[in-house]
């Protein structure tokens, strides 16, 4: 349970620079308190996928302005069925997209 909960530790630090794993790494990060062995097997092949792609990721290039927006939403208690609350946001750097 501990290299697990690692692991995804790290993969959400890495995907703020990497977002083509932003989703798999959302999906497992649910499972941070029970983790099964199918969760780790997935956790294996987004590793496998980092190390098949190490070009791939964000680029920032230095310029003298540098401008960042971030817009939030939040729904509190907002799922009739679970009565969860969920949020979200969006950060930009420069006009583009970050996560």
């Amino acid at each position: 349970k501990a290299q697990y909960q690692r692991l995804v530790g790290k993969l959400i630090y890495l995907s703020h620079t990497r977002p083509d794993i932003a989703y798999a790494v959302n999906v497992v990060s649910q499972f941070m308190h029970v983790p099964r062995e199918r969760h780790m097997q997935v956790v294996d092949k987004i590793l496998q996928y980092l190390k098949s792609s190490p070009r791939k990721g964000l680029l920032f290039k230095r310029e003298d302005m540098l401008t960042m927006k971030i817009y939030t939403d939040a729904d509190y208690v907002g799922s009739i069925i679970d009565r969860k609350s969920t949020s979200r946001y969006c950060m930009f750097l420069r006009d583009g997209l970050v996560t």
